[in-house]
């Protein structure tokens, strides 16, 4: 052994301050990463203005311009971050998609819903809300419909912070009303048609809600209480993907591509009925192929609703997005035809880069903020599995439909959250009448309090999103007639 005394590290104090400073980066990455998000979305606004700026040429209002884009853009962001989690949000929570592939699904499909069949021609004032000829053809139409973009993108914002799908067409809606009646008082307003959207907030949820436990009620009856489940999924699974693959082709040429070629509502049905037929004869021998080797049981059903689903949720994208993009850009597009034509109409052309914009936005907003609401949509309500979420699906497809044809103005938004506790009550009325029945043939009945731990949907989250629907059109009209008279108080 060697009386050589042991070397002495020299690098002890430097490694120690490594150490630190390797702590103190980690620490700077994981407070800064909530700024990730945000800050691309403020380049995302930046750029828009960039753009605007270029597109408004020389334009003695082009800063009017500049700002009403930069607004849109922001509100195109929150409708992505908002509006399209009722459109993933039952798929992921389902488990028939990852988030990051929900993410990507959504984000294509939002994009080429509304660049092909976006709509060329919007009303200015959002649907006869308020009459142009109420605003008249200075300052204050350009300041209303201003003011409806800022008041409608904040309330969104708001929304998705707390975690409430809400209607971003309702909070458009409301915009232009308190903006219209701040301008030039309340007989600005078109009150019939205000009355009509006031009655769609009950109706939309419910008819949502109902037909979504029908679907489900008669999957359970036909399919998964049979004796022979996997014979009982061979007959209904191929006539139930048909029943979608109808639905949709006709949601789709109703709400998207009407659009773009004009369809009659006779011709839609054709449409859906064929394309219903042939996906019939297609889903058959495949459902027979699938099912192959399936044990006789509930689980076993779930894989065969996976496909349907993820295809359900991708046309849904589709439709929002050539629907609801002129939420995000209605008001800029009136914004821009206004400033450069120098003239209000009742109805304008959406300009390319506008449309490109809105799109853009939507896709941005989703893949920054989404994943929260679509967490809280599909899995934070109720549980859903492949066969509720093909409910939920379906139901929002063929109530939008139903509503169209009957004149009703009604809220995609609503309408795909109504079924999702559609279906959650209906599984906890069901649950309760199955623990009766038990009890009486066991003779143990179930304790009150034993049932009321069974509730399968989450009261907090109802209340939230309730009462958030309900002050939806009155929170964004007094907030945009506030911003209205600012703006125009600003203007001088």
């Amino acid at each position: 052994m060697s009386d050589l005394p042991e070397p002495i590290n020299k690098w002890k104090t430097l490694d120690k301050d490594l150490g630190r400073i390797s702590h103190l980066e980690r620490a700077t990455q994981y407070a800064a990463r909530p700024l990730i998000a945000p800050g691309i979305a403020l380049a995302f606004i930046v750029l828009v203005a960039f753009v605007a700026a270029v597109f408004s040429g020389g334009s003695p209002d082009r800063i009017v311009v500049i700002a009403a884009a930069a607004f849109g853009a922001y509100m195109a962001l929150n409708i992505g971050a908002n509006d399209v989690a009722n459109n993933m949000g039952p798929a992921v929570g389902a488990n028939a998609l990852t988030m990051g592939g929900a993410i990507v699904i959504a984000a294509v499909f939002e994009t080429a819903g509304a660049l092909i069949a976006g709509g060329d021609v919007v009303g200015t004032i959002s649907g006869g809300i308020v009459t142009p000829e109420s605003l008249g053809s200075g300052n204050d139409f350009v300041w209303a419909m201003l003011a409806a973009m800022i008041a409608g993108a904040l309330w969104i914002n708001l929304a998705t912070w707390i975690g409430a799908p809400v209607s971003t067409t309702h909070s458009v809606v409301g915009g232009v009303m308190g903006a219209g009646i701040a301008a030039a008082g309340l007989m600005a307003v078109n009150w019939p048609t205000m009355a009509r959207i006031a009655a769609s907030w009950i109706i939309s949820p419910m008819l949502g809600g109902i037909v979504a436990a029908a679907l489900l009620a008669l999957i359970k009856a036909r399919i998964m209480y049979a004796d022979d489940k996997i014979a009982a999924a061979r007959r209904w699974v191929p006539f139930l993907i048909a029943l979608m693959a109808g639905v949709f082709a006709t949601y789709l040429s109703v709400k998207g591509l009407k659009k773009v070629v004009d369809i009659s509502t006779f011709s839609s049905i054709m449409i859906g009925l064929g394309v219903g037929g042939i996906t019939q004869l297609i889903a058959m021998p495949l459902i027979r192929r699938q099912s192959e080797g399936m044990e006789n049981r509930k689980k076993s059903l779930k894989k065969l609703f996976g496909a349907p689903l993820v295809v359900s949720a991708a046309l849904l994208s589709f439709a929002h997005g050539a629907n609801d993009v002129a939420n995000a850009v209605g008001p800029l597009a009136a914004i821009v035809h206004a400033v450069q034509d120098g003239g209000v109409s009742s109805s304008v052309t959406i300009p390319l880069w506008v449309m490109i914009v809105g799109a853009a936005g939507i896709s941005f907003g989703l893949v920054l903020f989404g994943p929260k609401l679509i967490r809280m949509v599909g899995s934070e309500i109720t549980k859903l599995n492949p066969m509720r979420a093909y409910c939920v699906a379906l139901s929002a497809a063929l109530t939008v439909i139903v509503a169209s044809w009957l004149g009703l103005p009604v809220s995609s938004t609503h309408i795909a959250v109504g079924g999702i506790f559609g279906v959650g009550f209906y599984r906890e009325w069901h649950s309760e009448r199955r623990a009766r029945m038990l009890g009486i043939i066991k003779g143990k009945p179930v304790a009150v309090e034993e049932r009321g731990r069974r509730k399968l949907v989450r009261r907090s989250h109802f209340l939230t999103i309730l009462a958030a629907w309900v002050i939806t059109v009155p929170a964004t009209a007094l907030l945009s007639a506030v911003i209205f008279l600012g703006l125009r108080a600003l203007a001088g």
